[in-house]
């Protein structure tokens, strides 16, 4: 029997944003930033060889080429977040994830220590 694994690997980075669509007054509607905490789930079969799902290094890698277009930058000016919400942003890190790593389940973004969204894609046809 194959069981499956979740593995996941945390990253952060720091951006200024605004929340475009909301009410003139809201807070969130002035421009501010958050010390982003983005966790990225990956789940597979346990290679019995190897003794992993993947290698944590696949998961880095993949990750540093959104740290670029991410890190010290404002999101309103990123293609595709010109209303960077948590919900948006996770989803967004999916669709630019899933390419490179196929076994992605899961993609959480932390913008305050008490805060966050997770998003799953499609259901895993693993198990």
């Amino acid at each position: 029997m194959n069981h499956v694994h979740e593995i996941f690997k945390e990253f952060t980075f720091e951006a200024a944003h605004r929340l475009p669509n909301l009410p003139a007054g809201h807070k969130c509607s002035r421009l501010h930033g958050h010390s982003y905490r983005v966790i990225v789930y990956v789940q597979g079969v346990l290679d019995t060889e190897l003794g992993w799902v993947q290698d944590f290094g696949d998961l880095k890698a993949a990750w540093k080429h959104l740290d670029a277009q991410l890190d010290h930058y404002y999101l309103n000016e990123v293609p595709g977040l010109e209303n960077p919400t948590s919900e948006v942003l996770a989803e967004w890190i999916w669709t630019r994830l899933t390419p490179s790593l196929p076994g992605l389940s899961a993609v959480t973004v932390r913008e305050t220590c008490t805060s966050g969204c997770t998003f799953r894609g499609p259901k895993s046809l693993i198990g």
